[in-house]
Formats: C-alpha cells, structure tokens, sequence
C-alpha cells in the first residue's frame, strides 16, 4: 500500500481559459463513493486516461476513471491545440530504440508521428465528437538557417508518401497565407491538425461512459493498493481491479519513491484575443496552425469564432507567470502588427510535464500497477498513441510498451527542487545555441 499525505483537494472550478468559456457541455460526473470491482481503474482524467479508457472498453473491458478534478482539468483542457507530427525526444527515441529495433527504429518513429492524428480523427468521426477540427499546419522558419530543418522534414516526408500533403514555402509563401513579414519560410502540412482540446476529450469521456466506464470527478486517489488483488482509495471509495492504470502526468504525488524526479512541470501562457472579425481572414485566411522553428516557441491560430489564440514563452522555472497577457502581447505585435492594442479576453496558464530525455515514460510500479506520463508539450497526439499503446500493453500485448519501458527513464535527486532548475539552464543553453546557428 502506498500513501500520499496531503489535503484533501476543494471541489475544482476549471480555469478561467477560453476552451473552458466554450464548452460544448459541462462534465457532471459523481464523486466516488462505495465499493467498485472493475478489471481496469484508471487514475487521471486527461487525454491519457481518457484516450486509455475509450481504448479499453472499446475492447470490452470494464473500466473505471477516477479524477481529482474535472475531466480535461489539467493541461489537456489547456494547450495549444495543435495535432501535429512532431515527436518530442524523437532523437533520444532513435537512439534508444535502435539498441532493440535494429533498423525498423526509423520506421517505428515515423508511424508513431503519425498515429496520433489517425486515432483522434477516427474516434471524432466514431462518436461525432463537436471539437473545431480543422487540417492544415505551417511550421515556420524565424531566419534563414531554420530552413536545413524544414528542408530535410520536407524530403523524407515526400520520400514516405506525403507529397500531396507538404509543401515548402519561402517567404513570398508564407506571406501567401500568413498576413506578417516574421517569417522567412515554412512546411506546409496538411495532415496536421488544429482544435479545441477540451471539447474532444469531454467527448471521448462521453464515449467511453457509453461503452460502459464508470466516471468519477472530484475523487482524490490517496492510496494504491498493490499486489494481487490491487485498488485505489479515495475519501470515499474504492475500487478494485485486475490492473491499475496511473496517467496523472505532472498533477499527481502518488508513487513518490519510485516517480519523484522524473517528471517537471513548465509552464506555458496562452492568451486569445477578441473577435477579430475581417481581420482574421486577413492575418490567416486559410486557417492555418503555426508554430516557430525555435527551441522556446510560440504558436497560434484562429479559434472557431475567430480569436487568435497565441500561446509560448514557457517558463521552466515551474511558477506560474503574473501576467501572461504582458508576456505574450509583444510577440503577438510582432508576428501581427496590424494587431497592435487588439484587446485580450483570456490569459491562462498549462503546467506541461517536462521529462529529461523527452522520451514518454512508460513503465511499472509493481506485477498490477502501470504508470504513463510525460509528453513534454507535445501532448495531444502522443497521448492518444500511448493510450492505444497502455490498452494493449494492459490486454496481453507488450511489444510497443516494452521498446518505450526499455527506454533509460532519468531521475534526478531531489526532485522538481532541482530538476526545474536544471530545465531552466537547460533551456537557457538551447536558447544560445539559437541566437548562434
């Protein structure tokens, strides 16, 4: 058994962020009270035990979730909303993983990019969940030695089959579609995706309660029971299981001894602006995502109701920032001139779990229990990959969980009181090294 000692968490309101401003229905999900038997009890009611428990009881299993919160509470009712192919660690992957896949490693990763966005639009079509999904992508160069990276993403695409769905972009092109002289090239992507992640993770959780998952908010885990009868225990139940699934990511405590330092929180302001009307078509009439080539970047695009969302300057420290919209209003003059003064409706901030290597950690605590966390800002898509990847780990099929759990997971002494600031030096190198390539 294993304990956590903390408060007891006060029923949660969602932050103040405009995906919480334009919900499609607020989740009402009792708290845990009782005695429950199920065959898998997941804990953390985000993208990962969410996209987990749809996985799960799609493949007839009886499933339970259990959130402290709200479902989509944490950084997955808060991110960017960007579905893009981009693996975070996707180096480090190539490196560990070629020592058990040989020469598959590269094809491994390359499906991998690419997983995510088939099971997001498969379920969204499935269960017509309502979520802005919308297709197109620039990833966009800030000078001229950016384009090598572009350049090289543009060929193996083509060389893997994507030539209808990239294109590379100089600057004239970029203009083309983008109303800012900013930047100076840019991969066009079609497969990519954009959308409002709160709406689709409400949705999956309705899907998954329609196949039969037991939903519980405001239900704090205090303890995991292990061995061979394992369970989870709130304030007010318990739920036994075959298996326990933990896919809090950085909100949690549990499991300190073997899960303290391994994982970081990083904070990322987003703002959206009033309705731009006109002027949204004017600053993006295609409706694109971008993102920037740089090691710290920031990223936009238009919301359904044409806002600009804009969102970047992640601060590793760990604290969250006084005032995001200061913060992000320079950058979005920069990119935006035309929209200089624009009023900001909404400022939030998204703690995103930051690990070391970026490699998403996956693994167990004990013969019953398993644990998936850390995405490291690329977490809409990855995360439903690994939720396909626990389902089938969880079902008798380890392959694609063991080349991750085979991955080294490094931990550092002391937890975030050192590892934060080890990202904030970290990060502060990645930044020099970009003002000198």
């Amino acid at each position: 058994m294993n304990a956590v000692t903390q408060a007891a968490l006060p029923a949660a309101k969602r932050c103040p962020s405009y995906y919480s401003a334009t919900l499609n229905q607020e989740t009402h999900y009792p708290t845990l009270q009782g005695h429950h038997s199920v065959d898998v009890v997941i804990i953390g009611g985000g993208f990962t035990g969410v996209a987990s428990a749809v996985e799960l009881a799609e493949r007839g299993l009886k499933v339970a979730l259990v959130e402290a919160r709200k479902i989509g509470w944490g950084a997955t009712g808060r991110n960017g909303g960007q579905v893009t192919g981009s693996l975070s660690g996707d180096a480090a992957m190539r490196k560990q993983m070629g020592k058990t896949l040989g020469a598959e490693v590269d094809d491994f990763i390359w499906q991998l990019r690419w997983r995510g966005h088939q099971i997001i639009q498969q379920r969204v079509a499935r269960y017509g969940i309502a979520c802005d999904l919308k297709h197109g992508h620039l990833h966009a160069a800030m000078k001229a030695s950016h384009m090598a990276e572009l350049e090289a993403a543009y060929e193996e695409a083509v060389r893997r089959g994507m030539g209808a769905e990239v294109s590379l972009l100089d600057g004239a092109g970029v203009r083309s579609h983008l109303g800012s002289e900013l930047y100076c090239g840019a991969l066009k992507n079609t497969r990519n995706m954009h959308l409002h992640p709160l709406n689709l993770c409400l949705g999956e959780a309705r899907a998954a309660e329609g196949l039969g998952a037991l939903i519980f908010e405001h239900s704090e885990v205090l303890q995991i029971v292990h061995g061979a009868k394992p369970a989870v225990i709130t304030a007010e139940g318990r739920i036994d299981a075959r298996q326990v699934l933990l896919a809090g990511d950085v909100y949690h405590k549990l499991e300190p001894q073997k899960l303290k330092g391994m994982i970081f929180p990083a904070m990322g302001g987003i703002v959206t602006t009033a309705p731009l009307g006109e002027l949204a078509k004017a600053i993006n009439p295609e409706d694109l995502a971008v993102y920037d080539c740089r090691f710290v970047l920031d990223y936009h695009r238009l919301t359904a109701d044409g806002r600009l969302l804009f969102g970047g300057g992640a601060n590793y420290s760990g604290r969250d920032s006084r005032d995001i919209a200061a913060e992000l209003r320079p950058g979005i003059e920069r990119t935006f001139p035309q929209l200089k003064g624009v009023p900001i409706d909404f400022q939030w901030s998204c703690a995103m779990g930051i690990v070391m290597n970026r490699i998403p950690q996956l693994g167990k605590l004990s013969d019953h229990v398993w644990y998936c966390q850390g995405y490291s800002g690329h977490g809409v898509a990855t995360s439903h990959i690994m939720g396909e990847i626990m389902a089938e780990a969880l079902t008798g099929s380890l392959e694609r969980f063991d080349t991750f759990a085979a991955c080294p997971q490094i931990k550092v002494p002391l937890g975030a009181q050192l590892g934060n600031p080890m990202l904030a030096v970290g990060m502060w190198y990645y930044q020099l090294l970009e003002k000198l390539r």
